[in-house]
């Protein structure tokens, strides 16, 4: 007997995303030895950080991986727990549930998915991340996607720290020189990058602020290092690399500043 690859059969672009995530955890987590269309309900978080490195490898097409730090802030996400350290994390198991939240019907490798959209042999309850109305793997696919269209020339540069929590970011940029910067995939919408700065008052005091998150539709218009380039209050790449410096290879030829 010979198994194909997996095949997920749609009847609407809506449920492509789904779709996907049931063919990664196919590929990535069933045995070769399986009993056809059986899939793992759980599987060790440091075998999903693989898949999601290699994921994210090949579909923006750059050699920079994601780092230790990148993987510790998924940890938090995908399982809502700010309280565990980055040894914790790697001892725990990542359930199907977790990772996507799929409605809609659509077949899975010949056999068919339930009507909750899970492929058969997946029988947690799914979830959507806490206060969101998406699910992880769907916030992922969509960072996936901004970044491969979008931004894959300054993730290759390491110009995007990309995947850090908004809370972090307040702690690193609050003690900095006024203007000092950074990018951040967006937390509450799918598919958005930020920029977070630090506006320090003349009595020494600071303040974080995150500018509305731009999405590829945004970026296609004009680009992020011309949006940079744009923003005068934004003086030094965290931590302490001149923008210009940083992004001067990304700007267009036009010059000017909006302020």
């Amino acid at each position: 007997q010979v198994l194909s690859l997996p095949i997920v059969v749609i009847v609407h672009g809506n449920q492509d995303n789904n779709a996907k995530a049931t063919v990664l955890w196919d590929n990535a987590f069933s045995e070769i030895d399986r009993v056809p269309f059986v899939v793992a309900e759980r599987v060790p978080w440091e075998k999903m950080c693989d898949t999601l490195n290699l994921k994210f490898m090949a579909e923006v097409q750059t050699t920079k991986g994601l780092l230790k730090e990148h993987y510790f802030f998924l940890a938090q996400k995908i399982f809502n727990d700010h309280s565990a350290s980055l040894e914790d994390f790697q001892s725990r198991h990542v359930s199907w549930a977790q990772f996507n939240k799929v409605t809609g019907r659509a077949g899975h490798g010949g056999q068919g998915q339930s009507d909750s959209g899970k492929p058969h042999g997946l029988s947690l309850p799914q979830e959507i991340l806490p206060g969101r109305g998406f699910t992880f793997w769907q916030w992922f696919d969509g960072v996936l996607d901004l970044t491969k269209r979008c931004l894959k020339s300054y993730w290759s540069d390491r110009l995007i720290v990309g995947f850090i929590s908004k809370q972090y970011v307040c702690k690193l940029l609050s003690t900095e020189p006024d203007g000092t910067f950074l990018l951040r995939f967006s937390d509450s919408e799918i598919g958005g990058v930020t920029i977070a700065y630090v506006i320090r008052g003349k009595d020494g005091s600071s303040q974080v602020e995150n500018i509305q998150p731009f999405s590829a539709k945004d970026l296609s218009i004009r680009s992020l290092g011309d949006r940079i380039r744009d923003l005068g209050q934004l003086r030094n790449l965290y931590p302490n690399t001149p923008k210009d410096q940083a992004f001067g290879s990304h700007y267009n030829s036009e010059q000017g500043e909006l302020g």
